[in-house]
């Protein structure tokens, strides 16, 4: 059965390649596209794939109209919840990719979802490599006991630390409990330079040009460390993939579901 895909951020650097491939699948149907710019434009001729008879609109609420499956977000941290809570309200199920969520904000998300008996899946990064290097630092936390994450970005990037990072440093709570050499409020000089805390993780975020996105778990322990890094190129095709599982998991998905990685290894 052809799943109804809506792709908010339908024009951007990675929704535009996200919806090149929706476009060119015999799985997917695209019923709907959002972008700030070019509304009443078809979607096809904009991204140059000739005539797609889906028209851009400038909000969720015109997009929506028409019968959809599963909204996928790209947009930014300023709109998405309100973007997910909305097509859940209506109905519709959601695979996230914006980042700048919060666990607060994801905790009304997942309640929202429940409440719908409705799947949404958010990821951080939906590149299978990036997945695998959080899926591997997870498994490092069982048997390390001390740990800091590097995130990595363009200068361009508003929010930090990254859906990546923040996703992560979330789960190795989980896993364990983080042991720091010498306690935060004992640190001598500006506690900043630290990095923020994130469940209990220090996460240090850089912006700077030359940077697309990585992300790097770094280990210690006397006499040795372990580092666990993910580079993504200038482009977004990683990312195509990952968003197509998704957008086919979530059909069967009731609730939240937070990382590809738990879609590669429930």
């Amino acid at each position: 059965m052809t799943i109804r895909v809506c792709v908010a951020g339908a024009t951007g650097w990675t929704g535009s390649t996200v919806t090149r491939a929706i476009l060119a699948s015999s799985e997917f149907q695209l019923v709907g596209a959002i972008a700030r710019r070019q509304a009443g434009r078809d979607i096809g001729e904009v991204l140059g794939q000739g005539r797609a008879n889906v028209n851009i609109v400038a909000s969720l609420e015109e997009a929506l109209a028409t019968s959809t499956d599963v909204l996928i977000d790209y947009t930014g941290p300023d709109v998405v919840k309100g973007h997910i809570l909305a097509a859940l309200d209506k109905g519709v199920r959601v695979v996230v990719g914006t980042s700048g969520l919060t666990a607060s904000d994801y905790t009304d998300i997942e309640q929202r979802a429940k409440a719908r008996k409705l799947g949404v899946i958010a990821a951080g990064n939906f590149s299978i490599t990036a997945a695998l290097a959080k899926h591997f630092s997870l498994i490092a936390a069982q048997y390390l006991p001390s740990w800091e994450i590097i995130d990595y970005a363009n200068a361009a990037k508003i929010d930090a630390p990254s859906g990546t990072t923040r996703e992560l440093a979330e789960e190795l709570a989980t896993i364990s409990q983080n042991h720091l050499g010498v306690a935060l409020e004992q640190t001598h000089g500006p506690k900043e330079a630290r990095g923020v805390t994130i469940g209990g993780t220090q996460v240090h975020s850089i912006r700077l040009p030359g940077y697309v996105i990585a992300f790097e778990t770094i280990f210690g322990l006397p006499e040795e460390r372990l580092s666990i890094r993910h580079d993504a190129g200038s482009g977004a095709q990683p990312y195509v993939s990952g968003t197509l599982l998704a957008t086919r998991k979530v059909m069967e998905v009731s609730g939240l579901v937070r990382g590809l990685d738990r879609l590669l290894f429930p």
